[in-house]
């Protein structure tokens, strides 16, 4: 193992730290996307058979995102305390990857947030139609949306008929003079997750320049001192 001045030890353990940190990141990023694919407002998305392409997509994409971070974190972390230049080298090439794609990522999911809610739109919209038009296996999948979510019928609760009525939340009349539509519900929801998701993507991408810029300079400091020896 190279023998490292102070200093270098110092940017040493704060690979490490670093590491831990986009390890820590990289399992934020894996429980938003497993928080969006199973909590009870957005599961019954991915239950039935036209589920909307761009949110499936999307959260599948977090999931792996995810999961790759944790294990490029731990490779980093090893590639410190061990001082292997080859380690840190594929360490950075593998960052400087994943902070494209993020990048790329975060610009496509802004700039089409509205087709985001668009799409998942379209589907609650096609699937209420197909159920009151006789497709009775919609029922279930149309039940969970509008439960998950509070919400009743296209335009509120005092438009949908009578055959579609159990299918949303239960209550009494004052709770169905305030239940929202569904299309503004859907809206409310899918905003807010994605300014979070935004702000941890901003976050993490700070980080992993942080993470690039650490491993060349230890990457740098561990040949220099071989070298001398």
């Amino acid at each position: 193992m190279a023998a490292l001045s102070g200093g270098e030890m110092c940017i040493k353990y704060l690979m490490f730290a670093f590491n831990l940190v986009f390890w820590l990141a990289g399992t934020a990023v894996l429980a938003i996307g497993l928080w969006l694919r199973f909590d009870t407002k957005t599961k019954g998305l991915f239950e039935g058979t036209e589920s909307p392409y761009v949110f499936y997509s999307g959260v599948y994409i977090l999931i792996g995102a995810g999961a790759l971070m944790m294990v490029v974190g731990f490779l980093g972390c090893c590639g410190a305390i061990q001082e292997s230049p080859c380690m840190l080298g594929l360490f950075f090439f593998f960052l400087l990857i994943l902070f494209a794609v993020e990048v790329a990522a975060g610009i496509w999911g802004f700039s089409n947030q509205s087709k985001i809610v668009e799409d998942i739109t379209t589907f609650y919209l096609e699937t209420y139609k197909n159920f009151n038009n006789g497709d009775d296996r919609l029922k279930e999948t149309l039940r969970v949306i509008q439960t998950g979510l509070s919400c009743c019928g296209p335009s509120g609760p005092r438009s949908v008929p009578e055959s579609a009525k159990d299918t949303c939340p239960a209550g009494d009349l004052l709770d169905e003079s305030i239940t929202e539509s569904c299309p503004n519900a859907i809206e409310k929801v899918f905003d807010s997750k994605l300014h979070i998701i935004g702000g941890v993507g901003i976050s993490i991408a700070i980080v992993m320049m942080f993470g690039m810029i650490f491993s060349m300079l230890l990457c740098c400091a561990i040949r220099k001192s071989r070298e001398v020896l």
